[in-house]
């Protein structure tokens, strides 16, 4: 794995989840471009930076110890990731701060850095949360790789923080640079609502959980077919999301136990609003997590999953892979893992190199839904 030298530091670094022969940086050429670029500015020791959506802790470790530095991010796989990136390169835990993007930021920030993530909408959301704790003239300098930089991020920085400055590109990456200028406080428009008919439900999402106006089709195509009477089952939903697939199969089956997971840090938040609004105190463990990593073996009876076929910028069936993988180590023997997904990723195929039978529960053009017994 190369290391990843720059401006401040040389480390070491992995991506999370770590995959054998892995193909991919967990840095890349924006990360470089944003620390050369901070490099060249005159800023004390003291200074507090924030760093916004750093995917693997490149940004926020090579500047732990330099600056007084606060890295906050949806995901948990990045948490753990920067984490383990900590050690590798011989920095305490307690180098930076790290924030959840679930969590209010905390005074006021004299330099920012941003990763523009895939979802516009957590970037919308981080900006309007931002604009309090900053002073006039701070810098805010966000960068991407061209290929990954809409327009529209741009029109973002230029409407919540101010004028913006691009960059000339250098190895194919972009900065975006803006400069505070004080304004009356945005309103979020997060968490938006929608209504499920059947049943008949009020559900959030906040600001980076999948398909934030409606529910998602796929998710619709499952819904009819969850399975039912399951008694005192321990059922976990996996990659939650905002937790309808848990809830609707907990309001069938009022006796079963459930778990709800996502990397997602906003995810997991609504997904615990969600809960209370339609199932009050009903005991329920809802958490955020690699998957069912940390699950034990062979302590579920039934795994939902809608799996994800991408990784922030990489699409992929890598991750929806190792799901299943997780899924078969936490299940008892005859549990069943019942998943959705488009009929062109051949999970039929993957699934039973797996489980002992796999069946196909309802299908419609584009989805399936399938069965898979261990």
């Amino acid at each position: 794995m190369p290391r990843f030298d720059n401006a401040f530091a040389h480390l070491d670094l992995v991506r999370q989840p770590e995959m054998a022969n892995e193909p991919l940086y967990a840095f890349d050429a924006a990360d470089d471009y944003l620390l050369a670029n901070l490099a060249a500015q005159p800023l004390p020791p003291s200074t507090r930076v924030l760093v916004l959506n750093d995917s693997f802790g490149a940004l926020a470790i090579s500047l732990a110890g330099r600056f007084e530095v606060v890295s906050s991010g949806d995901s948990h796989l990045g948490a753990l990731a920067l984490n383990k990136n900590l050690a590798r390169n011989h920095q305490p835990y307690d180098a930076l701060t790290l924030r959840p993007a679930s969590e209010p930021f905390e005074g006021r920030f004299d330099y920012v850095l941003v990763r523009v993530p895939k979802t516009l909408a957590l970037l919308k959301e981080q900006l309007i949360r931002l604009q309090p704790h900053l002073t006039a003239g701070t810098q805010v300098v966000a960068g991407a790789m061209i290929k990954h930089l809409p327009r529209a991020a741009g029109d973002l920085l230029e409407t919540y923080i101010g004028p913006v400055q691009a960059s000339l590109a250098v190895k194919k990456a972009r900065l975006l640079t803006a400069t505070y200028q004080p304004r009356e406080p945005a309103q979020s428009p997060y968490p938006t609502r929608y209504q499920l008919d059947t049943p008949p439900l009020t559900l959030i999402n906040h600001a980076n959980v999948f398909c934030r106006d409606g529910l998602d089709i796929g998710t619709r195509a499952f819904l009819p077919h969850l399975p039912r009477n399951l008694g005192n089952a321990k059922v976990a939903d996996l990659g939650c999301g905002n937790g309808v697939l848990a809830i609707v199969s907990a309001l069938a089956n009022p006796n079963a136990h459930y778990t709800l997971v996502d990397e997602s840090y906003m995810a997991v938040q609504s997904a615990r609003e969600n809960w209370v609004a339609a199932l009050g105190d009903r005991e329920v463990d809802i958490r955020p997590g690699d998957g069912l990593a940390d699950q034990p073996a062979g302590s579920l009876d039934v795994v939902l999953c809608n799996p994800p076929f991408h990784q922030q910028q990489v699409v992929g069936d890598f991750l929806a892979w190792r799901m299943f993988q997780q899924a078969r180590e936490a299940l008892v023997t005859g549990g069943a893992l019942y998943i959705v997904g488009n009929r062109h990723l051949g999970y039929h195929t993957k699934l039973a190199r797996l489980f002992r039978g796999v069946e196909q529960v309802a299908a419609n053009p584009k989805f399936v839904v399938l069965k898979a017994r261990k």
